[in-house]
């Protein structure tokens, strides 16, 4: 784990463009750790927008209020939300409909929600308490897209 947490760390760190940074995350994040779909969301004061995704489509909701969804609970909170049945949560803002999970993280800097990590999985069911670790370890190292 400790080999793909220097990755994503450097990545989000590089001198690159962070709209090419943050695809080449949700690449990353996508593929190392075998979900369907993650994307990578901006936080500002009224709304979360979508800097990039990687999965089977893009986000149904690529703008959104900052209350709106698991999301909204994620920021407000400022702790990971999981849905592990969203056809059965009223919380779920409907982005692919054979989402079965979805796990949002919010991205901390500065004290501050700067960002979301979103992860769905086409399974109910899909996350346990060592997913949602291990996804938070990922968004710490987040940061520096953000910031």
């Amino acid at each position: 784990m400790s080999d793909v947490l220097a990755r994503i760390r450097a990545e989000a760190a590089r001198d690159a463009a962070r709209a090419e940074r943050a695809q080449r995350l949700a690449d990353l994040i996508r593929e190392h750790f075998d979900r369907r779909w993650v994307g990578l969301y901006e936080v500002t004061a009224r709304e979360v927008a979508n800097l990039a995704w990687s999965g089977p489509a893009p986000p149904a909701h690529p703008r959104f209020p900052c209350d709106k969804g698991l999301t909204g609970v994620a920021i407000a909170e400022r702790r990971a939300v999981v849905s592990n049945d969203v056809a059965n949560d009223p919380r779920y803002l409907t982005a692919l409909e054979s989402t079965g999970s979805e796990l949002i993280v919010p991205v901390v800097g500065d004290g501050v929600v700067r960002g979301t990590l979103d992860v769905e999985d086409a399974r109910t069911g899909a996350f346990t308490a060592a997913d949602v670790e291990q996804f938070e370890a990922v968004a710490a190292e987040l940061v520096a897209l953000y910031c």
